[in-house]
């Protein structure tokens, strides 16, 4: 009836076929949004079934069950669009909002801007479709009527005759409904955490028609490590999230419409945010005064960049042993203890005030005032090779380190210092903000490593930062909005929603200082809670780790090189050649171990040991990693941190007696060595069980096999 209507019955009147369309127009489905996305398994049974429902001949009703935001409506108008129906009109009603007594359906009405009276929905819809959303939240009162109406069509009008609709209907539910088992064709659409090989095809997909939607010149590419990225997250608002979480990243980036879009636009809620306490909260006066832009750069370019510039002149012009230079003395027994005290409770803070790039800043700065604008980072998978590159430059720091014996040359100390804050001017230079930082400095790829161990965090809330920010200055920047101040965005462009792991944040506050919703929170937590089994981290930072393993093993070379055949006596004087190839073959050792037992567990267990648990055995190491590093330094700290002065002043001719100095007993040093294994043990262990979930008996096995480590790390390291 409704597609033979006419619009108008006469000058100044509405047909009843017009009022009939009119009626409908409000529920009236157009078309299809998308097919069926994807090149799964689950892709292709669900495309099989829509086409078998479409080409069903005797048109049965069909219920589409699924979870929410699985556009379970769209399912149901690609099988009409796609029948032999698909000239007939198809309308969509929410079955949560239907009235007891169905009058939507089975009553008369008028359709909108008419006054004449249309026929039931139902009559008016006439050989169509009819989709009723949510069929498990009808009133109950409704249920047998619908039912009837799913089981043989027949329906009662409000006048009480039995009518017969000879369209086709449509359900969909969340939940199970029995009563419709044996009525209807059943189609179940799988969540999106089962399709997650189809994630690739669903983003690309939905950015390729969100950007030419939004004026883009044309779609920006996905790369392959965004989609690895998002796999591994669970999308519990399916595909509904997934296009939000285009929308919300294309509009970040839409100033510049980047031929790739960055990892840094797309960023999911953190799943696991039990047992944080939001320091803030508790003290708000923490936060006006943390975030206080004075504090900052009053520290970093009134302080450090300055005391950076006066250490490396007392290196090169002060003596150059340790005892009789108060400069060396900072650098080896101060900072090194110091800075891996510091990693479990803040983390990579020593970021926020290295004086390397500091420097980098302030070259930055000038180049930009003198017309010097630097390039935008290269978008794409930049782990993948500057990972491996920064475990290289670690490793090659480890050899200079023994073989020139550094921390017993302040010059060469001071070249290090130069040639890392080289490397942090020049890539400021090249790349805008904190790019050297981020991904190529040695020592912060050791700082944002061990930081997944701190229990410190600084996050923002995802609901918030989507649901009321537009500007998303908290890593872009921008001007001052509200409380919000200007800031030039994250120096490591990260938003602080994004971030899953503490390994990119070095807690500079920027986003705290830009956020005008305060979203962003400073919180505390369990230790090592960024270590988890569904983590993504780069494939490259297990080299990292291998190398500051065998740094540990470099630093005490004479206790193994008595056991390599043709060994030198030393690694600190003779000929350099083969000092360098028992340095690098000591230093190369936990990689070569760690290749043996790949090779072994491939041979016996490849199904229980595939590659990513094998790297997730490393993470579970990392405590004790720590706690070896830690050991190792804490002699030079304890017992030569406290003889800052009589170094620094003797050579001024200051007689070191009248001078204030303190070193440990050798036995209080000692212990707190021991105490640090054990400490690191105990870690380790607790996160075999939490990262490998091993049967018991296999856990007992590594975790004696962790136990014997620590046990020959300490005397490893044994003063």
């Amino acid at each position: 009836m409704a597609g033979e209507a006419t619009p108008t019955g006469g000058a100044g009147t509405v047909s009843p076929d017009a009022a009939a369309l009119m009626r409908l127009a409000p529920f009236l489905l157009g078309r299809a949004r998308r097919g069926i996305v994807g090149s799964s398994r689950y892709a292709r049974q669900l495309r099989e079934a829509v086409r078998c429902a479409a080409a069903d001949a005797d048109a049965r009703p069909v219920l589409i069950s699924g979870e929410p935001g699985l556009e379970k409506d769209n399912i149901a108008a690609l099988i009409h669009f796609g029948s032999a129906a698909r000239h007939q009109l198809m309308v969509r009603l929410n079955g949560a909002l239907l009235r007891p007594d169905g009058g939507e359906l089975f009553a008369a009405g008028v359709g909108p801007g008419s006054s004449a009276e249309a026929p039931p929905l139902l009559e008016c819809l006439g050989r169509g479709s009819l989709l009723i959303d949510q069929i498990d939240k009808v009133p109950h009162e409704l249920r047998p009527a619908l039912l009837e109406l799913v089981r043989s069509g027949r329906w009662t009008d409000a006048d009480g005759v039995e009518r017969r609709f000879p369209g086709r209907v449509f359900l969909t539910t969340e939940t199970t409904v029995a009563d419709l088992d044996p009525l209807v064709r059943q189609i179940r659409v799988p969540p999106l955490r089962v399709r997650r090989q189809d994630l690739g095809e669903w983003l690309r997909y939905g950015v390729r028609q969100r950007a030419l939607s939004l004026g883009w010149p044309r779609p920006p590419q996905v790369g392959e490590a965004l989609v690895k990225r998002l796999q591994t997250y669970d999308f519990p608002g399916n595909l509904r999230e997934l296009s939000q979480l285009i929308e919300r990243a294309l509009r970040q980036c839409s100033a510049t419409c980047p031929a790739e879009l960055p990892e840094d636009v797309f960023w999911t809620e953190r799943r696991n945010t039990r047992a944080r306490f939001d320091l803030w909260r508790w003290k708000p006066v923490l936060r006006e005064w943390m975030r206080s832009p004075r504090l900052w750069n009053a520290l970093l370019f009134g302080l450090v960049s300055w005391v950076f510039v006066l250490v490396n002149l007392w290196l090169w012009l002060g003596p150059q042993d340790r005892a009789h230079n108060g400069a060396l003395n900072l650098f080896w027994a101060w900072w090194w203890p110091l800075i891996l005290l510091a990693y479990p409770l803040v983390g990579r803070l020593w970021c926020s005030f290295c004086p390397f790039m500091v420097w980098g800043e302030i070259v930055q700065r000038t180049g930009r005032r003198l017309g010097w604008h630097p390039a935008r980072w290269p978008r794409g998978d930049s782990d993948r090779w500057a990972a491996p590159l920064l475990a290289v430059g670690f490793a090659a720091i480890l050899l200079w380190e023994e073989l020139a014996d550094l921390q017993d040359t302040a010059r060469l100390s001071s070249l290090l210092l130069l040639l890392i804050t080289a490397g942090a001017v020049i890539g400021s230079l090249r790349f805008e903000k904190r790019f050297w930082c981020r991904y190529l400095c040695p020592v912060g790829g050791m700082n944002g490593l061990f930081a997944k161990l701190a229990i410190s965090e600084l996050r923002a809330q995802a609901g918030t930062c989507s649901g009321s920010c537009t500007t998303y200055a908290c890593f872009k920047g921008g001007p001052a909005e509200g409380e919000g101040l200007a800031t030039a965005g994250c120096p490591l462009g990260t938003h602080p929603a994004h971030l899953t792991d503490n390994r990119n944040c070095v807690l500079c506050l920027t986003c705290a200082q830009a956020c005008p919703h305060r979203s962003v929170q400073l919180r505390l937590r369990p230790p090592a809670a960024d270590l988890q089994r569904d983590m993504a981290p780069p494939d490259g930072e297990t080299g990292l780790i291998l190398v500051l393993a065998g740094g540990v093993l470099l630093h005490h070379g004479p206790k193994l090189l008595t056991w390599l055949p043709h060994a030198p006596a030393s690694l600190h004087e003779g000929s350099l050649l083969p000092r360098l190839a028992a340095a690098t073959l000591i230093l190369a050792l936990p990689s070569a171990a760690f290749q043996l037992l790949r090779w072994f567990t491939i041979a016996l267990a490849p199904a229980r040991w595939p590659a990513a648990r094998q790297r997730l055995l490393l993470y579970a190491l990392l405590p004790l990693l720590w706690a070896l590093m830690l050991a190792h330094f804490l002699p030079l700290g304890m017992g030569e941190a406290g003889l800052l002065l009589p170094a620094s002043l003797t050579p001024l001719g200051i007689a070191a007696d009248g001078l204030p100095a303190w070193s440990a007993d050798p036995h209080v040093v000692a212990f707190c060595q021991t105490l640090a294994v054990l400490t690191g043990v105990g870690g380790s262990v607790v996160l075999l069980r939490r990262l490998l979930q091993p049967a018991w008996i296999t856990w007992a096995g590594l975790s004696l096999t962790t136990l014997l480590l620590g046990g020959a790390g300490r005397w490893l390291v044994a003063a």
